[in-house]
């Protein structure tokens, strides 16, 4: 019988294998969404100090959306509501409805993850950016370069090293929000040990080699950018 079995036996025979399944798209969500919301959240923190309203009132709209509400409600309805509001629209629009918008569990999973991460990847971004002295953009602008290639070759460059801390911050946390999207049943990792958990009645050992791959994703991130400011300032000695 299982809890006849001694921890050690338990946990390599069962736990261990079905974990490191489960900790491989675990892995696989915080890369992707990492990513994507890197990625957008730079476009949108760009948005959000242009001086047009035109771009920078939906970007603001977007953030505060996406900070205001609970990522578990995003994951829940961009997988069970959006779906049928995306068939709506096409059908206002006289438009034929395509199974192309049944969102599966992975995807949906991505999806809300990265647009969750951007708005708050926004505002490391915008205040990064807006820590640079307004100074190096005039002088950029004087010997006649454009706004986006000044952004590109002066002002974004020396926020780097300032965003390393509060990104890999963001990324840990992406990275233990991915367990929210078991409530879609993804097989990620908390979602696998639950199951486990709840097949033998011993949940204390399954809980804790959960914590310990969220603890591993976390202590490694926080090594990398230990690594990249280490040799950031190398660099610049």
């Amino acid at each position: 019988m299982p809890d006849q079995i001694s921890f050690w036996q338990f946990s390599m025979e069962t736990v261990v294998p079905r974990m490191l399944e489960g900790l491989g798209l675990t892995l696989q969500l915080t890369v992707l969404s990492g990513i994507f919301g890197i990625s957008l959240g730079v476009f949108i923190s760009l948005a959000r100090i242009s001086q047009s309203k035109f771009l920078s009132v939906p970007a603001a709209i977007y953030v505060t959306l996406f900070r205001g509400t609970p990522l578990l409600l995003q994951i829940l309805f961009i997988y069970f509501a959006l779906p049928p509001l995306l068939d709506a629209l096409m059908a206002s629009l006289n438009l034929p409805t395509s199974a192309i918008y049944r969102l599966d569990a992975y995807p949906a999973g991505v999806l809300a993850l990265s647009m969750n991460a951007a708005a708050y990847l926004t505002e490391i971004f915008r205040a990064a950016i807006q820590s640079i002295d307004k100074g190096q953009m005039e002088a950029a602008r004087a010997l006649g370069m454009s706004y986006g290639r000044a952004m590109r070759r002066i002002i974004l460059p020396q926020t780097f090293r300032r965003l390393i801390p509060p990104v890999v911050n963001e990324l840990a946390a992406l990275a233990k929000d991915t367990s929210l999207v078991s409530s879609i049943a993804l097989s990620e990792m908390l979602y696998v040990t639950q199951r486990i958990g709840a097949k033998y009645l011993r949940p204390w050992e399954v809980y804790f080699w959960a914590a310990l791959g969220y603890l591993m994703i976390v202590v490694t991130l926080t090594a990398l950018a230990t690594y990249l400011e280490k040799r950031l300032a190398r660099q610049e000695a």
